[in-house]
């Protein structure tokens, strides 16, 4: 499996970006699954990253990215007209991250929760695994 997008399922502003990602992926070349969900725990295990982690994961070429990281790897699949915020890769990891968990840690107090996860429309059904 590759180009996969594991994301928080309950966060009202992770779904608005999954969304976003959704609409911006043209090339329909990016899969999605919740944290939450049975395979998206699975991925988290082959992939070796802590179920603790509380970021957005994305998977690629055999390896699984996480935070800020992960946000400009899927980046990547948009648009033209949004590869000028690729330039952010010059900034270090651990410094683009403490933005990153600043906004992770205050999301579902700005954002709020659900309390399931998004179900995916009949077309993105495709988009999604498990």
């Amino acid at each position: 499996m590759n180009n996969i997008v594991l994301f928080d399922g309950v966060c009202n502003f992770c779904n608005s970006s999954v969304q976003l990602v959704i609409r911006n992926d043209k090339q329909n070349q990016l899969k999605f699954a919740s944290l939450q969900s049975t395979i998206g725990q699975q991925l988290l295990e082959q992939y070796q990253v802590p179920t603790t982690v509380d970021s957005i994961v994305f998977i690629q070429d055999e390896k699984a990215y996480i935070k800020s990281t992960a946000a400009l790897k899927i980046l990547q699949f948009f648009p033209w007209y949004w590869k000028p915020l690729l330039i952010f890769y010059i900034v270090p990891a651990p410094l683009r991250n403490i933005v990153y968990d600043f906004i992770a840690k205050n999301r579902y107090n700005w954002f709020g929760k659900q309390e399931a996860c998004m179900l995916p429309t009949k077309e993105q059904q495709a988009k999604f695994l498990g």
